[in-house]
């Protein structure tokens, strides 16, 4: 089953389209919006950017009755950007792309499925595999029994570094409010799909750059995953984020940014 996956614009550029385009993927229980848009502003200049949303997430409110795999996943995504390129008169053109957690194990899929369309890469906070198919199982049945709201405060803690809720509030609680409003069946699916996901080994076969960036403080997907990322593709960079957790791009969106920069357009890194 593939699901139906939304985009919205993160950049408002009247030349986007002279621009390289670049797909931001989220976390699960965010929006590509609430994750990004810090870091997006810092990007707006050199990129075309887009966000896409999970089933049941922020703008897409579409959940399909069915489940669905992690590569079918990234099958949806593929369309929407595909879309888009035609749109801007590149169809089956080459992409940037850059995902936190779920939105990482996507993007994985589509450097696997579709090689030579995702130009280069960023992972983040994320894994070739994420978490135990029995910790998945425990999350869906709490979340079947007392829905997503259930899940916020414990969120609160495993998302972000050490006093982000004190220096961000408003980010913070912007975040957690779009878990709260997840549909409790699109999260679940979810659940479900990174249960199942596993591509381990199969790193050696991704030949595009890939930066692998993990949070020093995170619990959810620990740095040695994303090392494990960087060491097993072809040619993978790793870097750790101090008193960052689960969420990068809204933690710490200017240093993200900085290093997507890097990546993606060869900028040399800011003077200290």
């Amino acid at each position: 089953m593939i699901p139906s996956i939304t985009v919205a614009r993160l950049t408002g550029v009247r030349h986007r389209d002279d621009l390289p385009l670049l797909v931001l993927g989220p976390s699960l229980g965010t929006s590509a919006t609430t994750l990004w848009r810090a870091c997006a502003a810092e990007l707006g200049d050199a990129f075309d950017v887009v966000g896409w949303d999970l089933p049941g997430h922020g703008h897409n409110r579409a959940v399909p009755e069915e489940p669905f795999t992690m590569a079918e996943l990234a099958t949806g995504v593929l369309r929407v950007v595909d879309d888009l390129l035609t749109q801007r008169g590149e169809p089956g053109g080459p992409f940037l792309y850059a995902g936190d957690s779920v939105g990482g194990a996507v993007g994985l899929e589509l450097l696997l499925a579709a090689p030579g369309r995702v130009a280069a890469a960023a992972l983040l906070c994320t894994g070739a595999r994420i978490g135990t198919a029995e910790s998945w199982g425990t999350r869906i049945e709490q979340v079947r029994a007392a829905g997503t709201s259930s899940l916020v405060t414990a969120s609160a803690q495993r998302w972000f570094g050490s006093s982000f809720l004190e220096r961000q509030p408003a980010r913070g609680s912007a975040l957690l409010h779009v878990l709260q409003d997840a549909s409790d069946v699109g999260y679940a699916q979810v659940c479900a799909t990174l249960a199942e996901f596993d591509v381990r080994g199969e790193l050696g076969r991704i030949g595009a750059p890939v930066l692998a960036v993990a949070g020093a403080e995170d619990e959810v997907t620990p740095a040695a995953g994303l090392r494990e990322i960087a060491d097993g593709v072809r040619d993978g960079r790793f870097v750790e984020l101090d008193g960052v957790a689960h969420l990068a791009p809204a933690e710490a969106p200017e240093a993200v940014a900085r290093l997507l920069r890097r990546h993606f357009l060869g900028e040399a890194p800011a003077e200290p």
